[in-house]
């Protein structure tokens, strides 16, 4: 089947309406937002110098977590500065190839993620079902391995789903009701027939949620029965804690994809979907390093005793 070329005699922009249809909130949600970014910045940059200058913390779970952070900040860092920047001035354009960058980072850096949870569940559940073989078969090299996978097969789905993109024709200027420049309103707005490109991002959308959910699923049904065979509550109760906070970021993650995509109807849903693509887009970039962090008394016990060498640093 042939491509339909893309109209290379027509450069067009896109404007992102974003939230302009509630103009009393601008202020608000930009002090919101920006809040959010700093915190998220803080946060996962902070996470990943932690775990880098402490040696407690070069373990296999921590090498994951730097990455997930590291996810988490470039995921967040292409999505939430043209937000801020659509809540401050009034042209809200943006070029053709600036959307298509925006979606393909965005892509990239969302299926990374999804992989980078579930690799996290593998090493928890070898880690409770297989605690005498952890070291052997958590190896540097698989860890390695797992993370350079997830990264390479983000890149793989953004890469395909941003060529069939560009093989669309696109009037001169669209508007987009969106804040961001996903696959879905990216189609939306084209001039051509995009049935190619949006059967592909189904298949691959569901792919990844499906095989990645198989994972998670099936590692923490394993740790759950190897857990309830455990003699001990106080046993019980600690490998539960262990695996609490990624428990929680895994529902929080897919929890807010499966309801961003159940929508029944979208085309009159746009305020449901864009809140829902803000939790999914803005929120959970801020919300991992927390969770780790909070529930982690030695993270927190060493990001204390930075600020306090910091201060003495200064006063000094």
């Amino acid at each position: 089947m042939m491509l339909p070329e893309g109209n290379q005699s027509i450069i067009p922009t896109f404007i992102l309406l974003g939230f302009s249809e509630y103009p009393t909130l601008r202020v608000p949600l930009f002090l919101v937002f920006l809040s959010i970014y700093m915190v998220t910045t803080v946060g996962n940059l902070g996470m990943i110098i932690i775990i880098k200058i402490s040696p407690k913390f070069h373990t296999v779970m921590y090498f994951f977590l730097s990455h997930l952070s590291f996810v988490d900040f470039c995921y967040s860092t292409v999505v939430t500065p043209k937000l801020l920047e659509n809540l401050t001035v009034e042209d809200r354009t943006i070029s053709f190839s600036g959307c298509i960058m925006q979606f393909c980072f965005a892509c990239l850096f969302g299926v990374t993620e999804t992989f980078m949870l579930a690799a996290m569940a593998y090493d928890r559940f070898v880690a409770v079902c297989n605690p005498l073989l952890y070291t052997t078969t958590m190896s540097q090299k698989l860890c390695t391995l797992l993370v350079a996978g997830s990264y390479s097969w983000g890149i793989v789905c953004s890469m395909t789903l941003t060529y069939f993109l560009l093989a669309l024709s696109y009037c001169e200027s669209s508007i987009i009701n969106n804040f961001i420049c996903d696959h879905s309103v990216i189609v939306s707005v084209s001039c051509s027939d995009p049935y190619i490109s949006q059967m592909l991002c189904f298949i691959i959308a569901v792919f990844n949620e499906v095989s990645s959910l198989m994972i998670i699923l099936m590692s923490y049904i394993l740790i759950f029965i190897t857990v309830m065979k455990m003699p001990s509550a106080s046993g019980r109760r600690k490998t539960f804690s262990t695996c609490a906070s990624h428990l929680t970021a895994i529902t929080i993650f897919h929890g807010t994809i499966l309801f961003l995509y159940c929508v029944p109807n979208p085309k009159t849903s746009w305020l449901t979907v864009k809140v829902a693509s803000v939790f999914y887009t803005v929120v959970i970039p801020m919300l991992n390093p927390l969770i780790y962090s909070l529930r982690n008394k030695a993270v927190k016990d060493t990001f204390r005793r930075l600020v306090v060498a910091k201060l003495l640093c200064h006063l000094i």
